[in-house]
């Protein structure tokens, strides 16, 4: 009787297990699907938009050197030598332009531009055009000097980042911030977005590969994304704030009682 009462506990508790590592691999694990596909729908390029506040960087250079300076940010004593005649040399001194609050930005020689809502890539074929008028074959090299994402929430490392390469993943980002805690709620993370001067909200399911295919997949400058705990932490918190100096009473009630006794 005893033995059998000894297996059926040994049973019982393999299938404990067995389903709590089901529900764990669920909750934790990311790209949960056992049929990914090899290609998916992620964009293969980006190209950042720009947005109002942006603090932007425009180099132009052209076959005639000398031609280029007018149209350039204007340098003066030691940082001239960080120019060429109108080419950089290393790492140029970052003079930039403000994107005003209708979207323009005013540059040397051309005047105002409208910027906002275009893409980088797309705002480099205007301008070459552009300058085409007065330079021969001229070439815009164009930077977002304050783009940056935050990742709040539960996480390792919350923070606001800076993106020299203006090119980040949803994924990336979370790397930076030292991946989600064992307790950050993995199917539904929260991307804060600004466009048109309105704030726009996505849900992401990283335990599903459709991430890759989301329209936040590639963050934006400001993005905001935000990791919430999962239920078991958020009952936790609660319990602890309702409960916490109570069991801490009662515990120290209980140690105190059975001190008196073994004595």
């Amino acid at each position: 009787m005893m033995k059998k009462h000894i297996r059926n506990t040994v049973i019982l508790a393999g299938l404990v297990l067995a389903f709590s590592s089901c529900a764990t691999k669920e909750r934790m694990v990311y790209f949960q699907e056992e049929n990914m596909s090899d290609t998916t729908n992620v964009q293969e390029s980006y190209s950042p938009v720009f947005k109002k506040d942006d603090f932007i960087s425009v180099i132009v250079t052209a076959d005639d050197p000398e031609a280029a300076v007018p149209f350039n940010f204007p340098v003066e004593g030691n940082d001239r030598a960080m120019y060429n005649n109108g080419y950089t040399t290393g790492n140029p001194v970052r003079k930039g332009y403000l994107i005003d609050e209708n979207g323009d930005v005013s540059l040397p020689v051309i005047g105002k531009i409208h910027l906002a809502g275009i893409s980088r890539s797309e705002a480099v074929d205007m301008l070459e055009k552009t300058y085409s008028e007065y330079l021969d074959n001229p070439v815009v090299n164009m930077h977002i000097e304050n783009f940056k994402i935050t990742v709040l929430g539960d996480v390792v490392k919350p923070g606001t980042f800076k993106i020299p390469n203006e090119r980040i993943t949803i994924l990336e980002a979370i790397g930076l911030a030292g991946d989600l805690q064992i307790t950050g709620e993995r199917k539904n993370i929260l991307v804060i977005r600004e466009r048109n001067g309105k704030q726009i909200t996505h849900r992401v399911n990283l335990t599903s590969d459709d991430v890759l295919n989301s329209p936040v997949y590639y963050l934006e400058q400001n993005d905001v994304v935000y990791v919430e705990p999962n239920a078991a932490r958020r009952s936790q918190g609660t319990f602890w704030r309702t409960s916490g100096s109570i069991l801490i009473s009662v515990t120290s009630l209980i140690v105190t009682t059975l001190s008196i006794i073994i004595n």
